[in-house]
């Protein structure tokens, strides 16, 4: 059972965590993942991966040194990282998956639901779900999107 990053409107305080995650974790930690780029979409962020080897852990990105966000580039989004109950957690993948209209393999998805890691504020690397843009939103982004240059939603001015 991995936990989940959550970047946007899923964190605490923010609207979709208490439709959706209230009462159904055991813990919620502070918590960055490297080697994406955050973007305001209309209402709800989306992270976007760089354009290097699509692990999150910086090494490899073809995008530049991993600094700043920038068109495309590697950043750090900042969220926290859920862990749910563990008799919710299937109940709660479903629920995800529907907020974040995804479905394994479909081609229409806006988002796609991938494991990567994040790191803890004690250090602490541990692997999650994240749902990151799809390539077809991605690709559009990086061209025309409006980045979050500080990688936080909550700092999106």
């Amino acid at each position: 059972m991995l936990p989940f990053f959550v970047y946007g409107t899923l964190r605490p305080g923010e609207p979709n965590h208490d439709l959706c995650l209230r009462g159904r974790t055991v813990a919620e930690e502070p918590a960055r993942m490297r080697g994406m780029a955050l973007y305001d979409g209309p209402g709800y962020p989306y992270a976007v991966e760089s354009l290097g080897d699509g692990d999150g852990d910086g090494v490899g990105d073809r995008a530049g040194d991993g600094a700043g966000q920038g068109r495309g580039g590697a950043g750090e989004v900042s969220g926290e990282i859920v862990t749910a109950a563990p008799e919710e957690y299937a109940e709660l993948l479903r629920t995800l998956d529907q907020l974040e209209e995804y479905a394994p393999g479909d081609p229409a998805n806006l988002y796609e639901r991938v494991e990567r890691p994040a790191t803890l504020a004690d250090g602490t690397v541990v692997r999650a779900w994240v749902y990151v843009a799809a390539p077809t939103v991605a690709a559009g982004l990086r061209a025309r999107g409006k980045p979050i240059e500080s990688g936080d939603w909550r700092l999106r001015g």
